[in-house]
Formats: C-alpha cells, sequence, structure tokens
C-alpha cells in the first residue's frame, strides 16, 4: 500500500494546514476505507481503466461541480490519462504523481503526461525515466515519497516478536518485505543465504510479503536447505510496530522507484542492504546508513550481509545514521511543505 499511504500521509498533512481534500476513488477500495477512517471527504466513481470514457465524463462533471483549485493525480490506472483530461476539461489545473520508474514509448508518453502542469517524481531515478520519455525539465519536480518517523519511535515488546519468529538471542535476524516478484531478487537472496550458511549459522531471514511467485521461493528454499533458516511470513499489516526488532534489512530489489520498505527500515533504525538500482541510491547512502550492491549478484549481496552480520558496531552506526536521515529528509512534514509550494507556484502563475 505504499502510494496509497503516501496519499493519506499528503491528504491528513495538507488537512492540517487549512486545506481542504476531496479524494476520488473507486468504492470499496483500499484507500476508500482508510481515508473515511482519518475524516477525509471521499466521492466514490468507478473506473476500469485508461479506456473507461464514461469514468472520464463523470469525472468532469464532479470537477465542474466542485470547483476546485487543483487537481492532483496519483493513480496509474485511469487517472494518469482520463484524470488529466476530465481535469482539463474541466479547466482546472493538474499534477500528476509518478511512482515507477519502467520506460513507456515516447508517443505514449506524449499523451499520458500532456494535461499536466507539473508531473511530480518520487525520485531522481523516475524523474531520469521521464527525462528520457520527453518530459521537459520544466514540467518536472522531484518530491521524494515520506515515511511517518514518528511511528517507529515507539519501542515495541521484541521480545515476543523474536519468540514468535523463534529467533534467539544470538541471532542475526534479517527482514526482507515486497511482493514476491521477479524485480524483487528473493531469488538472488536465497541464493546468497545458501551460500552464507555454512559459515553464519546464527543467520536467520524472515521475509514478509505475497505474491505469484511465493510457492517457486518456497521450493527453491526447500531445495537449497534453508527450512531452518528461511522463514516466509506473508504480509503483515503490522509490520511497522515491530521491525524495529530485526538487527538488518534486506532489499534485493533490481528495480525500485524508491523503495518505501527501505525507508521504513531506516526510520526503525535498521542498517539497510539493497541494490545500486532505480531509485534505491537515493534512499540508502552506501557506507552511510546501510550498504549498495549490484543488482542480480548473490555473491555481493552475501558478502554485504556478511560484513554486517559481523560487525554489530557498524550495524549500529549505520542504523542511527539512518533514522536521523529519515527524520530530517523524508519526513512526512517536509514532503507536504514540498507539495504545498508546488501547488501555490502553480496557483500563483
Amino acid at each position: 500500500m505504499g502510494g496509497p499511504q503516501q496519499v493519506i500521509y499528503l491528504i491528513d498533512a495538507l488537512s492540517e494546514q487549512g486545506i481542504e481534500n476531496i479524494l476520488v476513488c473507486p468504492p470499496d477500495s483500499g484507500i476508500d476505507t482508510v481515508a473515511r477512517q482519518h475524516g477525509v471527504r471521499v466521492q466514490n466513481l468507478f473506473c476500469a481503466g485508461d479506456l473507461d470514457l464514461p469514468f472520464a465524463y463523470r469525472l468532469t462533471q464532479f470537477i465542474r461541480d466542485e470547483q476546485p483549485d487543483l487537481v492532483h493525480c496519483h493513480s496509474r490506472r485511469g487517472a494518469d490519462v482520463l484524470g488529466g483530461l476530465a481535469a482539463s476539461f474541466a479547466n482546472v489545473p493538474a499534477v500528476l504523481s509518478r511512482r515507477v520508474d519502467n520506460t513507456e514509448l515516447r508517443l505514449v508518453a506524449g499523451l499520458r503526461y500532456r494535461p499536466f502542469r507539473k508531473v511530480i517524481a518520487i525520485s531522481e531515478a523516475i524523474a531520469a525515466v521521464l527525462r528520457e520519455r520527453g518530459i521537459e525539465d520544466a514540467r518536472l519536480e522531484v518530491i521524494r515519497s515520506a515515511v511517518d518517523t514518528e511511528a517507529f519511535s515507539r519501542q515495541p515488546d521484541c521480545a515476543s516478536i523474536r519468540h514468535e519468529f523463534a529467533l534467539g538471542e544470538d541471532t542475526v535476524a534479517l527482514a526482507a518485505a515486497g511482493q514476491l516478484i521477479p524485480r524483487k531478487g528473493h531469488r538472488q537472496l536465497l541464493e546468497a543465504m545458501s551460500a552464507l550458511r555454512a559459515t553464519h549459522p546464527h543467520l536467520r531471514l524472515v521475509i514478509f510479503g505475497e505474491g505469484f511467485l511465493n510457492n517457486q521461493l518456497r521450493a527453491q528454499a526447500a531445495a537449497l536447505g534453508l527450512d531452518d533458516v528461511v522463514r516466509f511470513a506473508g504480509y503483515r499489516d503490522d509490520l511497522d510496530a515491530f521491525l524495529g526488532c530485526f538487527d538488518l534489512f534486506v532489499h534485493p530489489a533490481s528495480a525500485e522507484g524508491l523503495g518505501i520498505a527501505v525507508l521504513k527500515a531506516s526510520a526503525a533504525g535498521l542498517a539497510v542492504v539493497a541494490c545500486d538500482a532505480g531509485g534505491l541510491p537515493e534512499a540508502v547512502v552506501h557506507g552511510e546508513t546501510g550498504l549498495l550492491v549490484a543488482p542480480d549478484d548473490p555473491d555481493a549481496l552475501q558478502q554485504a550481509i556478511r560484513a554486517l552480520a559481523d560487525d554489530e558496531p557498524l550495524r549500529d552506526r549505520l542504523g542511527a545514521a539512518g533514522r536521523k536521515r529519515m527524520q530530517n529528509e523524508f519526513s512526512i512534514a517536509t514532503m507536504a511543505a514540498k507539495h504545498i509550494a508546488l501547488y501555490e507556484s502553480l496557483l500563483a502563475e
């Protein structure tokens, strides 16, 4: 729920500044439920995708009726194409947040982003992709995603958490979190754990997340003899509450817009091992808050894990630096202030 969570962070922060918000989203969606719990005014409009022209008509009519000062689109499922057109038809300026780093044809990009005054990239890596697709610098703005650093200030009951995951006192506990899909690099992580097993029997890895590779990854772990080393914990909506109970966070993704999971791990005070890919070098400062390795390289991954597993003071130093960096540069207040400055600059034109 990375993208939707960022939208809720932004809406709540804008509301605290006295800025009125209306969230348009599909009925019975995850963000619909959370937004209502936060007291946000919600307008449900069903959208079947980029070709759902009736949605564009309904959204145009809603914008004309409400007459907002600005429309901010977030989703790629219809909202970027049809949302921008609807705002244009209603003669209201619009901006779009881009959260993924996958490429698209220049013609498609030109059509997709034409209605928007600004395209907000959540990392310099995504901004670079957009420039390659022909989006002018004047229309690009980089505003990185935020993490609720205060949520990680509370002290969890780590004794019970480590007992739940069978993590002994002498165990160096690794956590990984993300969809179980190819680009997240779980296959390479399991290979790295296999290489470390003989020399580092105290290492344990807990993998959080779900995805279509679930069965294949479990089979790979079994074939590598990792049944007593690796645990698949599925999706946990309470992960933020106890992430800080682990010793190290590993994120071997070969492609990532920025890496919300990495930001959260740093906010929880964990050193991070991640790949030098996409926006991850913006989330992790190599040698300062964690270690970056080449993507799709199990040997490099296991060497980085080994280095931090063997050096608790280094883990602690990198984790503390990561937490401080999240508080200073990735707070919700910082993210919201940058959005407000952008909104004001557009409305002043």
